[in-house]
């Protein structure tokens, strides 16, 4: 049976301006970086992707990395988009990245152009797409000039392989500079993909002044600290986790005692704000619009539906944000 997306859809969800640009983002983007990889299920993918747009999440984030194995996010993806999403090719936005390892040889990684443009013709075949919504920088290069990385997005987005540009994991001062190439080539700079999360705070080191300053957008990735920010790892660590499996982006020495506390006196005040934690952690992230969107990952639908319920309380008190404050500095 041929996909029909929900027709209530855009009924179901708010759009936010990216910065001072005309591109609109759901406050709650899907990220491919978990889920999607060659040794995950293709119809379970498929579910979550499916879901997601039924929702009103129009943004789908990947890299050429993703996996694993590295790339295979992106063919499945690509997959998806053939079966169920490419009619709704103008109604999505797909951002992907380059800037960490790919393959093998001095081309393969990093910022230079001749990574950044063969990279994005890599992920273009593997998406079976023309072109990509948002590409980023996925990383900060500190062997290539910063001129020719943002050459090489300026070049992608005149070659029409690319709508808008970003970068990820740059701090202020780069960010800054960046934007200033960028605004010389007249190119769309619209958005920062940053690590940010009640345990992560580096966006509020001066990077949040810089993307006003220069009317850039953000997005965060882990907005639920991988996990640690959910009711999953309050007791124990689950044998089906992450953490279980021997992931590399959460071991089990990640999960402290320290922070565990925290998250369950967080966790007291989200059921008295009638919230599970993972809800009030992303309601956070995107207080008072400082963030454009949140960036979720999912292994059923079911987490998909509860994470975009954190869009049904988005307001807290100061005094909520103080005891955040205090609990989080304990």
């Amino acid at each position: 049976m041929n996909y029909l997306a929900d027709e209530q859809r855009y009924s179901k969800m708010t759009y936010h301006r990216t910065g001072s640009s005309g591109l609109k983002l759901p406050p709650i983007s899907l990220g491919l970086w978990h889920n999607f990889g060659g040794v995950d299920t293709f119809e379970s993918s498929r579910t979550l992707s499916r879901h997601a747009f039924d929702l009103g999440i129009t943004h789908f984030d990947l890299a050429n990395n993703y996996g694993p194995p590295a790339g295979s996010a992106e063919s499945t993806f690509g997959q998806i988009m053939k079966k169920d999403l490419f009619p709704y090719r103008d109604e999505l936005i797909i951002a992907t990245k380059a800037g960490h390892r790919m393959w093998e040889g001095p081309y393969g990684d990093r910022g230079s152009r001749k990574s950044m443009l063969a990279s994005l013709d890599q992920s273009l075949k593997r998406l079976g797409l023309d072109y990509v919504d948002i590409y980023y920088s996925h990383r900060y290069d500190i062997e290539s000039p910063l001129e020719e990385t943002m050459g090489a997005l300026d070049q992608a987005v005149r070659q029409g392989k690319a709508l808008y540009v970003g970068v990820s994991n740059y701090n202020a001062e780069q960010t800054e500079r960046a934007a200033g190439i960028l605004k010389s080539l007249g190119t769309p700079f619209v958005i920062h993909q940053v690590h940010y999360s009640m345990f992560e705070r580096r966006l509020e080191q001066g990077l949040l002044d810089v993307l006003a300053q220069e009317g850039i957008g953000s997005i965060a990735y882990s907005p639920l600290a991988r996990g640690l920010l959910t009711d999953r790892y309050l007791e124990n660590i689950p044998a089906d986790s992450r953490a279980a499996g021997g992931s590399v982006f959460l071991r089990p020495e990640d999960i402290t005692e320290e922070k565990i506390a925290k998250s369950r006196l967080l966790q007291v005040l989200a059921q008295e704000r009638g919230q599970s934690l993972a809800q009030m952690a992303l309601a956070w992230v995107l207080r008072k619009g400082r963030v454009t969107s949140a960036l979720i990952g999912a292994s059923k639908v079911k987490q998909l539906d509860d994470n975009v319920a954190a869009l049904n309380q988005l307001h807290f008190t100061e005094d909520e944000l103080a005891l955040i404050d205090q609990i989080l500095a304990g």
